[in-house]
């Protein structure tokens, strides 16, 4: 079964840190965009961090440039966002994405992760 998991949600501070984990099974990202996503209550999905390794383009929203990494795992079976200095705008559902098909670096449908919660506190 083509699924991906996540993992690392949770509550921290203002100014924290926190990384995402994101397991793929029955595949791996060698040709797959990826990315991570994030919906707050009552805003629509929005893509924040996405790579795309056919090109090796890179693509991260103005809001958490600077602050997060998006990565993959040397055998591509796990990719991870990496967020410092966090805020509390940033408190939302995160998403990981795996797609053969993409719009600029960032994956369109494909494979979506069960989504987890980050809480950033003031």
């Amino acid at each position: 079964e083509v699924q991906l998991v996540e993992s690392g949600g949770g509550l921290v501070q203002t100014g924290g840190s926190l990384r995402l984990s994101c397991a793929a099974s029955g595949f791996t990202f060698d040709e797959y965009a990826i990315g991570w996503f994030r919906q707050a209550p009552g805003k629509e999905r929005e893509e924040i961090a996405c790579f795309r390794p056919d090109d090796d383009s890179t693509y991260y929203a103005r809001s958490v440039k600077g602050r997060f990494t998006i990565a993959t795992s040397n055998d591509k079976n796990t990719m991870s966002l990496q967020m410092n200095s966090l805020k509390p705008e940033d408190t939302a559902v995160y998403y990981c994405a795996a797609s053969s098909v993409a719009a600029g670096s960032c994956p369109i449908s494909g494979v979506w992760g069960q989504g987890t919660q980050v809480t950033v506190s003031s």
